[in-house]
């Protein structure tokens, strides 16, 4: 099965490692190739995926600044791309192309496997990009109470919160300004901006507001081990990592790509497996 991810800066992406291995314990035979902007030239996300169709591959994965376009070239659509308005996974049938977005399924099923049946309450979500829009959705099909955004740029957020309204789900906006008085009143804490890679370390927010009430997530999981995740872990908090949802939303990328429903069943019963060697792996970098 030839599977690969279109996008820009991804040559030190872990879905390449991911999806073979899931092959490897599938008994599918499975290769993912790069194709970064960076790298080599992409004349636009239509004709590089015209490229991969004729070259044979069941499909690939989108991450920015494609994933956008990913849904507009898409003949049939998921619950979950129509409702976010982007996806990150193509799936090339004889029907046509079919587009999901399992950031927001992989954050749902994230959340469940580590903080089971909680409910996510009022959460507050730092960064409306992609992933932030992804996993602002994921609250409000969990059930969140009301989804509260922040974001540098106030026109992403409030346009954000507008298009989770017009779903039915509960949502606001605050500045940066009024994070002080926000936190203690959430339940949920969740970082989607880069600050605590590895690249533009730091907290999202001050470490202080963190308490033993909240729940937190944080997207970046390179370190495994953030500023957000250390203070949250101080204080006792609940967290769920961003292994987590890298794991779950290649495990569902991976269920699209299979053909075979007996095989889909053999990924779900790998998820924890894979979600302890991960962030074994990202612990040990970190240590290095």
């Amino acid at each position: 099965m030839k599977l690969g991810l279109i996008g820009k800066a991804i040559m030190n992406s872990s879905s390449p490692d991911l999806h073979v291995r899931l092959g490897g314990l599938t008994e599918i035979p499975t290769t993912y190739d790069l194709f970064d902007a960076n790298e080599q030239p992409i004349d636009s996300l239509e004709s590089q995926v015209r490229k991969v169709v004729a070259a044979g591959y069941r499909g690939v994965n989108v991450t920015y600044p494609w994933k956008e376009e990913a849904v507009r070239l898409a003949d049939r659509t998921s619950e979950g791309a129509r409702m976010v308005g982007a996806a990150n996974t193509l799936v090339f049938e004889a029907e046509g192309i079919f587009a999901d977005n399992t950031d927001f399924t992989g954050f749902i099923s994230g959340f469940r496997a580590t903080l089971g049946e909680r409910q996510p309450g009022r959460v507050l979500v730092l960064g409306t990009g992609g992933v932030g829009k992804a996993v602002a959705f994921g609250l409000g099909r969990l059930g969140a109470s009301e989804v509260i955004l922040m974001d540098l740029d106030p026109a992403k957020s409030k346009r954000l919160a507008e298009e989770l309204r017009a779903q039915g789900f509960v949502a606001s906006t605050i500045t940066p300004e009024q994070l002080a008085e926000t936190v203690p009143a959430c339940d949920g804490l969740v970082n989607c901006t880069p600050i605590g890679h590895e690249k533009s370390p730091g907290c999202p927010l001050p470490k202080e507001l963190v308490a033993a009430h909240h729940w937190i997530f944080d997207a970046v999981y390179v370190p495994a081990v953030t500023e957000f995740v250390a203070a949250a872990k101080a204080v006792d908090a609940a967290v769920m990592s961003g292994v987590g949802l890298f794991v779950f939303q290649g495990i569902d990328a991976f269920k699209r790509f299979c053909e075979d429903d007996s095989k889909r069943a053999s990924v779900d019963a790998q998820a924890t497996t894979l979600y302890a060697h991960y962030r074994r792996e990202l612990l040990k970098e970190n240590d290095a």
